[in-house]
Protein backbone atom coordinates (compact mmCIF):
# COMPACT_ATOMS: atom_id res chain seq x y z
CA UNK A 1 0.00 0.00 0.00
CA UNK A 2 1.27 3.47 -0.92
CA UNK A 3 2.17 5.33 2.29
CA UNK A 4 2.27 8.89 0.96
CA UNK A 5 4.35 11.95 1.72
CA UNK A 6 2.55 12.57 5.05
CA UNK A 7 2.91 9.00 6.33
CA UNK A 8 3.25 9.16 10.12
CA UNK A 9 1.57 12.57 10.40
CA UNK A 10 -1.19 12.35 13.02
CA UNK A 11 -4.23 14.54 12.42
CA UNK A 12 -7.29 14.99 14.63
CA UNK A 13 -10.34 16.06 12.62
CA UNK A 14 -12.76 17.63 15.09
CA UNK A 15 -14.82 19.47 12.49
CA UNK A 16 -17.93 19.31 10.33
CA UNK A 17 -19.60 20.99 7.31
CA UNK A 18 -17.31 21.07 5.07
CA UNK A 19 -14.14 23.10 4.53
CA UNK A 20 -12.25 22.04 7.65
CA UNK A 21 -12.81 18.26 7.38
CA UNK A 22 -12.13 18.50 3.64
CA UNK A 23 -8.69 19.96 4.43
CA UNK A 24 -8.09 16.89 6.59
CA UNK A 25 -9.14 14.75 3.64
CA UNK A 26 -6.44 16.33 1.48
CA UNK A 27 -3.86 15.50 4.16
CA UNK A 28 -5.19 11.93 4.19
CA UNK A 29 -4.84 11.68 0.41
CA UNK A 30 -1.11 12.10 0.90
CA UNK A 31 -0.92 9.50 3.65
CA UNK A 32 -1.64 11.33 6.90
CA UNK A 33 -3.27 9.25 9.66
CA UNK A 34 -6.52 11.16 10.19
CA UNK A 35 -8.77 10.41 13.15
CA UNK A 36 -12.30 11.70 12.86
CA UNK A 37 -13.71 12.77 16.23
CA UNK A 38 -17.50 12.69 16.24
CA UNK A 39 -20.33 12.33 18.76
CA UNK A 40 -21.52 8.84 19.70
CA UNK A 41 -24.77 7.67 18.16
CA UNK A 42 -25.60 9.58 15.00
CA UNK A 43 -22.04 10.85 14.64
CA UNK A 44 -21.03 13.91 12.67
CA UNK A 45 -24.22 15.74 11.56
CA UNK A 46 -22.67 16.01 8.10
CA UNK A 47 -23.39 12.32 7.65
CA UNK A 48 -27.04 13.34 7.27
CA UNK A 49 -26.52 15.88 4.47
CA UNK A 50 -27.96 13.73 1.64
CA UNK A 51 -31.21 13.39 3.63
CA UNK A 52 -31.86 17.14 3.54
CA UNK A 53 -34.72 17.98 1.12
CA UNK A 54 -33.48 19.04 -2.29
CA UNK A 55 -30.32 16.95 -2.32
CA UNK A 56 -29.88 14.09 -4.82
CA UNK A 57 -31.22 10.71 -3.74
CA UNK A 58 -28.76 7.82 -3.76
CA UNK A 59 -28.17 4.47 -2.11
CA UNK A 60 -24.71 5.82 -1.22
CA UNK A 61 -23.88 8.58 1.24
CA UNK A 62 -22.08 10.61 -1.41
CA UNK A 63 -21.22 13.52 0.88
CA UNK A 64 -19.63 11.30 3.52
CA UNK A 65 -17.79 9.22 0.90
CA UNK A 66 -16.13 12.39 -0.35
CA UNK A 67 -15.23 14.15 2.90
CA UNK A 68 -14.45 11.18 5.17
CA UNK A 69 -12.49 8.86 2.92
CA UNK A 70 -9.29 7.38 4.36
CA UNK A 71 -10.17 8.43 7.93
CA UNK A 72 -10.65 6.47 11.14
CA UNK A 73 -13.46 7.32 13.56
CA UNK A 74 -13.56 7.60 17.31
CA UNK A 75 -16.86 8.55 18.94
CA UNK A 76 -16.35 10.93 21.88
CA UNK A 77 -18.97 12.82 23.86
CA UNK A 78 -16.80 15.87 24.50
CA UNK A 79 -19.38 17.27 26.92
CA UNK A 80 -18.10 14.62 29.36
CA UNK A 81 -14.80 15.18 31.21
CA UNK A 82 -13.80 11.55 30.60
CA UNK A 83 -14.04 12.09 26.83
CA UNK A 84 -12.10 15.34 27.06
CA UNK A 85 -9.37 13.44 28.89
CA UNK A 86 -9.21 10.96 26.00
CA UNK A 87 -8.94 13.80 23.52
CA UNK A 88 -6.16 15.44 25.49
CA UNK A 89 -4.25 12.16 25.47
CA UNK A 90 -4.62 11.99 21.69
CA UNK A 91 -3.52 15.63 21.35
CA UNK A 92 -0.27 14.85 23.19
CA UNK A 93 0.82 12.70 20.24
CA UNK A 94 -0.89 14.62 17.42
CA UNK A 95 0.70 16.85 14.81
CA UNK A 96 -2.43 18.71 13.70
CA UNK A 97 -5.76 19.45 15.39
CA UNK A 98 -8.49 20.73 13.06
CA UNK A 99 -11.74 22.32 14.16
CA UNK A 100 -14.42 24.64 12.85
CA UNK A 101 -16.71 24.58 15.86
CA UNK A 102 -17.91 28.06 16.88
CA UNK A 103 -15.64 29.63 19.51
CA UNK A 104 -18.20 29.41 22.36
CA UNK A 105 -18.66 25.68 21.66
CA UNK A 106 -14.89 25.15 21.66
CA UNK A 107 -14.68 26.78 25.07
CA UNK A 108 -17.54 24.68 26.41
CA UNK A 109 -15.97 21.43 25.14
CA UNK A 110 -12.46 22.31 26.25
CA UNK A 111 -10.93 22.39 22.76
CA UNK A 112 -9.75 25.99 22.36
CA UNK A 113 -6.15 26.68 21.44
CA UNK A 114 -5.42 27.59 25.05
CA UNK A 115 -6.88 24.28 26.23
CA UNK A 116 -4.65 22.25 23.90
CA UNK A 117 -1.46 24.14 23.10
CA UNK A 118 0.23 23.47 26.45
CA UNK A 119 -0.28 19.71 25.99
CA UNK A 120 1.97 19.56 22.93
CA UNK A 121 4.25 22.40 21.90
CA UNK A 122 4.60 20.91 18.39
CA UNK A 123 0.85 20.93 17.75
CA UNK A 124 -0.55 22.80 14.76
CA UNK A 125 -3.95 24.06 15.92
CA UNK A 126 -5.94 24.74 12.74
CA UNK A 127 -9.01 26.90 13.26
CA UNK A 128 -11.65 27.55 10.61
CA UNK A 129 -14.53 30.00 11.07
CA UNK A 130 -17.25 31.72 9.09
CA UNK A 131 -16.22 35.35 9.57
CA UNK A 132 -12.79 35.36 11.23
CA UNK A 133 -11.80 35.25 14.88
CA UNK A 134 -11.92 38.96 15.70
CA UNK A 135 -14.68 41.56 15.71
CA UNK A 136 -18.36 41.48 16.52
CA UNK A 137 -19.10 38.60 14.12
CA UNK A 138 -16.37 36.29 15.40
CA UNK A 139 -18.87 33.95 17.05
CA UNK A 140 -21.37 34.02 14.19
CA UNK A 141 -21.91 30.66 12.47
CA UNK A 142 -21.38 30.67 8.72
CA UNK A 143 -21.93 28.41 5.74
CA UNK A 144 -20.45 28.82 2.30
CA UNK A 145 -23.82 29.94 0.93
CA UNK A 146 -23.85 33.00 3.18
CA UNK A 147 -20.35 33.76 4.48
CA UNK A 148 -18.45 32.85 1.29
CA UNK A 149 -20.87 33.26 -1.60
CA UNK A 150 -23.22 36.01 -0.44
CA UNK A 151 -21.00 38.15 1.81
CA UNK A 152 -18.13 38.38 -0.69
CA UNK A 153 -20.22 39.88 -3.48
CA UNK A 154 -19.98 36.77 -5.66
CA UNK A 155 -23.70 36.04 -5.34
CA UNK A 156 -24.46 39.46 -6.78
CA UNK A 157 -21.65 39.56 -9.34
CA UNK A 158 -22.38 36.33 -11.21
CA UNK A 159 -26.06 37.00 -11.88
CA UNK A 160 -26.83 36.88 -15.60
CA UNK A 161 -27.56 40.61 -15.66
CA UNK A 162 -28.77 43.39 -13.41
CA UNK A 163 -32.42 42.45 -13.93
CA UNK A 164 -32.12 38.85 -12.70
CA UNK A 165 -32.10 37.71 -9.08
CA UNK A 166 -28.81 36.96 -7.29
CA UNK A 167 -27.43 33.54 -8.23
CA UNK A 168 -27.81 30.65 -5.79
CA UNK A 169 -24.76 28.61 -4.88
CA UNK A 170 -24.55 24.83 -4.97
CA UNK A 171 -23.49 22.57 -2.12
CA UNK A 172 -19.85 22.88 -1.15
CA UNK A 173 -18.82 25.18 -4.00
CA UNK A 174 -17.19 27.58 -1.57
CA UNK A 175 -16.21 25.05 1.06
CA UNK A 176 -13.91 23.06 -1.19
CA UNK A 177 -11.82 26.00 -2.42
CA UNK A 178 -11.68 27.11 1.24
CA UNK A 179 -10.42 23.64 2.17
CA UNK A 180 -7.45 24.13 -0.15
CA UNK A 181 -6.59 27.45 1.47
CA UNK A 182 -6.92 25.86 4.92
CA UNK A 183 -4.74 22.95 3.80
CA UNK A 184 -2.18 25.49 2.60
CA UNK A 185 -2.20 27.17 6.02
CA UNK A 186 -1.64 23.84 7.76
CA UNK A 187 1.19 22.80 5.46
CA UNK A 188 2.83 26.24 5.82
CA UNK A 189 2.71 25.83 9.59
CA UNK A 190 4.22 22.36 9.30
CA UNK A 191 7.06 23.85 7.26
CA UNK A 192 7.54 26.55 9.90
CA UNK A 193 7.67 23.80 12.53
CA UNK A 194 10.47 22.12 10.60
CA UNK A 195 12.49 25.32 11.00
CA UNK A 196 11.55 26.22 14.59
CA UNK A 197 10.49 22.95 16.19
CA UNK A 198 7.38 24.69 17.49
CA UNK A 199 3.71 24.36 16.62
CA UNK A 200 1.38 27.29 16.03
CA UNK A 201 -2.19 28.47 15.64
CA UNK A 202 -3.32 28.84 12.02
CA UNK A 203 -6.63 30.12 10.75
CA UNK A 204 -8.77 30.70 7.71
CA UNK A 205 -12.41 31.61 7.18
CA UNK A 206 -15.21 31.55 4.63
CA UNK A 207 -15.55 35.32 4.32
CA UNK A 208 -11.87 35.89 3.55
CA UNK A 209 -11.83 33.13 0.95
CA UNK A 210 -14.95 34.50 -0.69
CA UNK A 211 -13.44 37.96 -1.09
CA UNK A 212 -10.22 36.34 -2.35
CA UNK A 213 -12.29 34.54 -5.03
CA UNK A 214 -13.87 37.87 -5.99
CA UNK A 215 -10.63 39.78 -5.53
CA UNK A 216 -10.04 41.08 -9.06
CA UNK A 217 -13.25 43.08 -8.95
CA UNK A 218 -13.01 43.68 -5.20
CA UNK A 219 -9.56 45.20 -5.71
CA UNK A 220 -10.99 47.36 -8.48
CA UNK A 221 -13.56 48.66 -6.01
CA UNK A 222 -10.81 49.32 -3.46
CA UNK A 223 -9.04 51.34 -6.13
CA UNK A 224 -12.14 53.44 -6.76
CA UNK A 225 -12.78 51.99 -10.22
CA UNK A 226 -15.95 52.77 -12.15
CA UNK A 227 -17.96 49.69 -13.10
CA UNK A 228 -19.96 49.13 -16.27
CA UNK A 229 -23.48 47.74 -16.18
CA UNK A 230 -23.62 43.94 -16.22
CA UNK A 231 -25.26 43.28 -19.55
CA UNK A 232 -27.26 40.19 -20.57
CA UNK A 233 -25.50 37.64 -22.76
CA UNK A 234 -27.26 38.84 -25.90
CA UNK A 235 -25.86 42.34 -25.34
CA UNK A 236 -22.34 41.41 -24.25
CA UNK A 237 -19.56 43.78 -25.27
CA UNK A 238 -17.42 41.10 -26.90
CA UNK A 239 -18.90 38.39 -29.12
CA UNK A 240 -15.76 36.23 -29.08
CA UNK A 241 -15.73 36.05 -25.27
CA UNK A 242 -19.31 34.91 -24.88
CA UNK A 243 -21.31 31.70 -24.58
CA UNK A 244 -23.55 30.12 -27.21
CA UNK A 245 -26.18 27.39 -27.35
CA UNK A 246 -25.77 24.51 -29.77
CA UNK A 247 -28.42 22.57 -31.66
CA UNK A 248 -28.72 19.92 -28.93
CA UNK A 249 -29.27 22.51 -26.19
CA UNK A 250 -25.70 22.31 -24.86
CA UNK A 251 -23.61 25.44 -24.42
CA UNK A 252 -20.02 26.39 -25.15
CA UNK A 253 -18.04 29.51 -24.30
CA UNK A 254 -15.57 31.24 -26.59
CA UNK A 255 -12.47 32.80 -25.00
CA UNK A 256 -10.56 34.32 -27.90
CA UNK A 257 -8.16 36.73 -26.23
CA UNK A 258 -5.99 36.92 -29.38
CA UNK A 259 -8.94 38.22 -31.29
CA UNK A 260 -7.15 39.92 -34.20
CA UNK A 261 -5.32 36.71 -35.03
CA UNK A 262 -8.11 34.24 -34.33
CA UNK A 263 -11.23 35.96 -35.70
CA UNK A 264 -10.59 34.84 -39.32
CA UNK A 265 -10.06 31.26 -38.14
CA UNK A 266 -13.31 31.37 -36.15
CA UNK A 267 -15.20 32.74 -39.15
CA UNK A 268 -13.91 29.88 -41.30
CA UNK A 269 -14.85 27.30 -38.62
CA UNK A 270 -18.36 28.69 -38.57
CA UNK A 271 -18.63 28.57 -42.35
CA UNK A 272 -18.95 32.33 -42.40
CA UNK A 273 -15.84 33.46 -44.28
CA UNK A 274 -17.85 36.46 -45.40
CA UNK A 275 -17.48 37.92 -41.91
CA UNK A 276 -13.73 38.33 -42.47
CA UNK A 277 -14.28 40.98 -45.16
CA UNK A 278 -17.59 42.32 -43.84
CA UNK A 279 -16.87 46.03 -43.23
CA UNK A 280 -19.07 45.94 -40.11
CA UNK A 281 -16.61 43.57 -38.42
CA UNK A 282 -13.32 44.39 -40.15
CA UNK A 283 -11.42 45.46 -37.02
CA UNK A 284 -11.53 44.67 -33.34
CA UNK A 285 -13.09 48.05 -32.47
CA UNK A 286 -15.70 47.46 -35.21
CA UNK A 287 -16.59 44.05 -33.79
CA UNK A 288 -16.90 45.42 -30.27
CA UNK A 289 -19.00 48.36 -31.42
CA UNK A 290 -21.35 45.97 -33.21
CA UNK A 291 -21.15 43.11 -30.74
CA UNK A 292 -24.93 42.70 -30.55
CA UNK A 293 -25.15 42.14 -34.31
CA UNK A 294 -22.25 39.68 -34.24
CA UNK A 295 -23.70 37.75 -31.29
CA UNK A 296 -26.95 37.32 -33.18
CA UNK A 297 -25.06 35.89 -36.17
CA UNK A 298 -23.10 33.54 -33.92
CA UNK A 299 -26.30 32.46 -32.14
CA UNK A 300 -27.86 31.47 -35.44
CA UNK A 301 -24.73 29.63 -36.58
CA UNK A 302 -23.99 27.69 -33.40
CA UNK A 303 -27.62 26.55 -33.33
CA UNK A 304 -27.03 24.54 -36.52
CA UNK A 305 -24.77 21.83 -35.01
CA UNK A 306 -24.56 19.75 -31.84
CA UNK A 307 -21.92 20.47 -29.22
CA UNK A 308 -19.86 17.40 -30.14
CA UNK A 309 -19.56 18.62 -33.74
CA UNK A 310 -18.51 22.10 -32.67
CA UNK A 311 -15.93 20.70 -30.25
CA UNK A 312 -14.30 18.75 -33.06
CA UNK A 313 -14.30 21.73 -35.41
CA UNK A 314 -13.01 24.29 -32.91
CA UNK A 315 -10.42 21.99 -31.31
CA UNK A 316 -9.14 21.05 -34.73
CA UNK A 317 -8.33 24.67 -35.45
CA UNK A 318 -6.69 25.58 -32.16
CA UNK A 319 -9.36 27.98 -30.98
CA UNK A 320 -9.69 28.63 -27.25
CA UNK A 321 -13.10 27.68 -25.92
CA UNK A 322 -14.69 25.60 -23.22
CA UNK A 323 -17.78 23.48 -22.93
CA UNK A 324 -20.38 24.35 -20.32
CA UNK A 325 -20.19 21.03 -18.57
CA UNK A 326 -23.08 19.22 -16.94
CA UNK A 327 -22.92 16.56 -14.23
CA UNK A 328 -23.82 13.86 -16.73
CA UNK A 329 -20.48 14.47 -18.46
CA UNK A 330 -18.27 13.84 -15.44
CA UNK A 331 -18.28 10.03 -14.94
CA UNK A 332 -16.94 9.47 -18.47
CA UNK A 333 -14.78 12.56 -18.87
CA UNK A 334 -11.63 11.06 -20.39
CA UNK A 335 -9.48 14.07 -19.56
CA UNK A 336 -10.47 13.85 -15.90
CA UNK A 337 -9.83 10.11 -15.85
CA UNK A 338 -6.47 10.40 -17.63
CA UNK A 339 -5.33 13.03 -15.11
CA UNK A 340 -6.61 11.14 -12.05
CA UNK A 341 -9.10 13.84 -11.19
CA UNK A 342 -11.47 10.92 -10.80
CA UNK A 343 -10.05 7.83 -9.05
CA UNK A 344 -11.59 4.56 -7.84
CA UNK A 345 -12.01 3.61 -4.21
CA UNK A 346 -9.85 0.78 -2.95
CA UNK A 347 -11.30 -2.61 -3.95
CA UNK A 348 -14.19 -0.95 -5.77
CA UNK A 349 -15.10 0.48 -9.15
CA UNK A 350 -16.89 3.48 -7.65
CA UNK A 351 -15.09 6.71 -8.47
CA UNK A 352 -14.39 9.64 -6.19
CA UNK A 353 -12.94 13.10 -6.77
CA UNK A 354 -9.27 13.43 -5.92
CA UNK A 355 -7.85 16.52 -4.26
CA UNK A 356 -6.51 18.91 -6.92
CA UNK A 357 -2.79 18.60 -6.08
CA UNK A 358 -0.17 16.30 -7.57
CA UNK A 359 3.49 16.06 -6.55
CA UNK A 360 6.06 14.14 -8.56
CA UNK A 361 7.45 11.23 -6.59
CA UNK A 362 4.72 11.41 -3.95
CA UNK A 363 1.78 9.27 -4.97
CA UNK A 364 -1.51 9.66 -3.21
CA UNK A 365 -3.00 6.74 -1.32
CA UNK A 366 -5.83 4.92 -3.06
CA UNK A 367 -9.02 6.24 -1.46
CA UNK A 368 -10.50 4.03 1.25
CA UNK A 369 -14.19 4.01 2.13
CA UNK A 370 -15.10 6.19 5.12
CA UNK A 371 -15.65 4.78 8.62
CA UNK A 372 -18.80 4.08 10.56
CA UNK A 373 -19.42 6.09 13.72
CA UNK A 374 -16.81 5.03 16.28
CA UNK A 375 -15.62 2.19 14.05
CA UNK A 376 -12.05 2.58 15.28
CA UNK A 377 -12.70 3.72 18.85
CA UNK A 378 -11.19 0.60 20.46
CA UNK A 379 -8.18 0.59 18.14
CA UNK A 380 -7.46 4.26 18.76
CA UNK A 381 -7.85 3.92 22.52
CA UNK A 382 -5.50 0.94 22.63
CA UNK A 383 -2.98 2.94 20.61
CA UNK A 384 -3.25 5.72 23.17
CA UNK A 385 -2.41 3.30 25.99
CA UNK A 386 -5.85 2.37 27.36
CA UNK A 387 -6.29 -1.23 28.47
CA UNK A 388 -9.46 -3.26 27.95
CA UNK A 389 -10.84 -2.46 31.40
CA UNK A 390 -10.39 1.28 30.86
CA UNK A 391 -12.00 1.07 27.41
CA UNK A 392 -14.97 -0.80 28.88
CA UNK A 393 -15.35 1.85 31.59
CA UNK A 394 -15.24 4.72 29.05
CA UNK A 395 -17.91 3.04 26.99
CA UNK A 396 -20.16 2.31 29.94
CA UNK A 397 -19.94 5.96 31.02
CA UNK A 398 -21.10 7.09 27.56
CA UNK A 399 -17.93 9.11 27.04
CA UNK A 400 -16.90 6.85 24.16
CA UNK A 401 -19.11 5.20 21.59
Amino acid sequence: MEKGIFAGLKVLDCASFIAAPAAATVLSDFGADVIKIEPPGAGDPYRNLPNIPGYPTSEHNFAWLLEARNKKSIALDLAKPEAQAVLYKLVEEADVFITNMPPPVRNKLGITYDHLAHLNDRLIYASFTGYGEKGEEANKPGFDSNAYWARSGLMDLVRADTDTTPARSVAGMGDHPCAMAFYGAIVTALYQREKTGKGSHVASNLMANGVWAASVLAQAKLCGAKFAERRPRERALNAVANHYQCKDGRWLILSLLSEEKQFPTLAKCLGREDLITDPRFATKPDRHARSIELIKIFDETFATRDLAEWRKILDGNGLVFGIVGILDDIPNDKQMLDNEVLVPFENDTMLTISSPIWIDGAKKVQPRKPPGVGEHSDEILRGAGYDEAAIKQLKSSGAVG
